[in-house]
């Protein structure tokens, strides 16, 4: 069941002849089933189970629009797969595609019956849409800068590889009581942001008798977001390499026997927490690995494909400056390509190779784009991945490749410096195609964007801004600096836009914290509110703070937040009509809900 599109670097893209077998199977049954549907023989609800399976998500704006969602495992992705976006973007969609804050690659307003023809193209280059909605595994996530970070105990590339491999068509990853997140950090630094994934798996190390450190995992489990974040829990102290895999299967295995299958609104993993608690949790995950090996389907042992690509850390070259991942940057220089070096550009692998961002606002990129990317990958010999803040990283590369890396960039219009700064908002896609929306968060964001540009803020560092159009925190809005979520409001007896904003979310260091709420507000106030609270944190920050011990240092979510109150006062309708008209709507407000397919991402 080997493939071969998620790890070579530069080449082409395919997979194995036995998995290709398979996802021709998956098409050929989504063409029978469409048919039998088209025909009236499968009902809506089956059809719909169904065609979630296959990673196709039915839009707000119903008829036959349809969202298709790629899986790029740990955001792998290569040039001729690149090339395939850019011709489904142009053939079957309107242009462009989104990148995901899950690693995916979504494409809008594709038509239901055109499905097999995408699922062919996408199979030919190496990719798949299977299990990437719906009550399945969905993509197995991992560190965009995994093999190429100076601060990994491993590589947690070829382990996420072998996780999707493993998992993919695995009998108990069909028809999971809900959907289920497998995520891999290479360190404690969590860049994956394995702590709110129902299993996240970060390597460490621990120290053996004759003085070396065994590198192995910290399995983390049950954590979740939605509107009731809860943190992932510790499983064990260390869990060796050869133990990883069965590891894992037992944490689905115990959320497949015990999940709630009657309601669907507490039967994430999380709730297990509530239900058991986390110790009965541990016991029943720790007793079904002990006998897994009795099962057909149990991964013991280091996986054919971590012992042939390896998995050791990339390694920190000697007297080189390296910048943690997340660290603050303050652009101070004022040539542009000096400031891209020092936002965008991380250094420090002892190979003396370093990766370059490109920065897609929003996640959305077109195909002209997709094809330059593809072209520039090529030229380079290098990898690429996407990342969880919606942008793409070129990995690999050497020192004099970076002037060449800038210019292609910036010919596409993908060179700012904002993969880490205040400017690089992450949205999810709000109400412009999503059911449970309630908001145009994309929208907001933009917004935000232009506040923060107009104020003169735009390039601060350590600030992240996350918005959700609704609780299901697709945006991950409470694991951000600064949070929104998406709520209707009503002023004057009219519904309105707005959004309960959060502050003080962070992943790092093995630990979560979700964002405090500060206040709600309109929505046409939330930029306002962003640049109040980012200029208030550039003037009083000590050298080297971030975001949360300022906040905590400033009293905190709810004290920042009654600073602002002023900021949550509705004029009338006939005062100011545009705060009764969401961002990018004609008409007045409405918050129109559909019903809910396969809620967050």
């Amino acid at each position: 069941m080997a493939i071969t599109h998620s790890i070579d670097i530069g080449g082409t893209a395919s997979f194995e002849p036995e998995l290709r077998a398979e996802v021709q199977g998956d098409i050929d049954k989504f063409g029978r089933m469409l048919a039998k549907y088209q025909a009236g023989e499968i009902d809506d609800d089956r059809f719909r189970i169904f065609r979630l399976n296959n990673g196709i998500y039915g839009q707000r704006q119903g008829g036959t629009n349809q969202m298709v969602r790629v899986k790029l495992p740990y955001g792998s992705i290569h040039p001729d797969q690149l090339d395939t976006m850019a011709r489904i973007a142009d053939e079957y969609s309107r242009g462009w595609g989104h990148i995901t804050t899950r690693q995916n690659i979504q494409f809008h307003f594709v038509q239901l019956d055109r499905i097999p023809d995408v699922l062919t193209e996408l199979a030919d280059s190496g990719l798949t849409t299977r299990e990437a909605c719906g009550d399945t595994v969905r993509n197995v996530m991992g560190c965009h800068l995994a093999g190429a970070c100076p601060f990994e105990v491993l590589d947690i590339s070829a382990w996420a590889e072998a996780a999707f491999q493993h998992f993919l068509h695995h009998p108990y990853a069909q028809r999971l009581p809900r959907k289920f997140k497998i995520n891999f950090s290479g360190c404690a630094t969590d860049c994956g942001q394995a702590m709110f994934n129902d299993v996240g798996i970060v390597a460490v190390g621990r120290p053996r008798e004759d003085g070396t450190v065994e590198p192995g995992f910290r399995v983390f489990f049950a954590g979740g977001l939605g509107a009731n974040p809860h943190a992932a829990q510790a499983l064990e102290e260390f869990t060796p390499r050869e133990h990883l895999m069965e590891t894992i299967e037992a944490c689905l295995r115990t959320f497949d026997h015990y999940g709630n299958r009657d309601n669907k609104l507490r039967a994430r993993m999380k709730w297990l927490l509530d239900t058991m608690g986390p110790e009965e949790l541990r016991t029943r995950i720790l007793k079904e690995r002990k006998f897994l090996m009795g099962s057909s389907t149990w991964p013991g042992g280091v996986p054919a494909i971590v012992e042939e690509r390896g998995d050791a850390p990339a390694g920190m070259a000697t007297g080189v400056e390296v910048t943690p991942v997340g660290t603050a940057v303050k652009l101070v220089r004022s040539d542009p390509y000096q400031q891209w070096l020092d936002a965008n550009v991380v250094r420090g692998r002892a190979n003396g190779t370093v990766s370059a961002m490109a920065h897609a606002p929003l996640g959305d990129v077109t195909s002209a784009q997709f094809r330059a990317l593809a072209s520039l990958q090529r030229e380079l010999r290098c990898s690429v991945r996407l990342t969880n803040r919606q942008n793409l990283v070129f990995r690999d590369i050497t020192e004099d490749q970076l002037p060449t890396i800038y210019a292609r960039l910036v010919e596409i219009d993908m060179a700012r410096p904002g993969a880490e700064l205040s400017r690089d908002v992450v949205s999810c896609p709000g109400t412009d195609t999503c059911n449970l929306a309630v908001t145009q968060s994309r929208g907001l964001a933009d917004s935000i964007s232009s506040s923060l540009e107009e104020a003169g803020l735009s390039e601060v560092g350590d600030v992240r801004i996350n918005i959700s159009g609704c609780s299901n925190s697709c945006g991950q809005h409470h694991i951000s600096d600064i949070g929104f979520q998406g709520v209707e409001r009503r002023a004057h007896g009219t519904a309105a836009p707005g959004y309960q904003m959060y502050l003080g979310g962070h992943v790092g260091q093995m630990e979560v914290a979700f964002g405090g709420k500060a206040l709600r507000l309109p929505a046409k106030r939330a930029g306002e509110a962003v640049v109040q609270v980012v200029g208030r944190f550039a003037a009083e920050r000590q050298a080297g703070e971030r975001f949360d011990g300022w906040l905590e240092r400033s009293g905190g979510a709810a004290t920042i937040g009654a600073s602002l109150k002023q900021l949550d006062v509705w004029p009338t309708p006939d005062e100011r009509p545009d705060f009764y008209v969401d961002f990018g709507e004609q008409g007045p407000y409405v918050a129109e809900v559909g019903a809910g397919e396969c809620a967050g991402e």
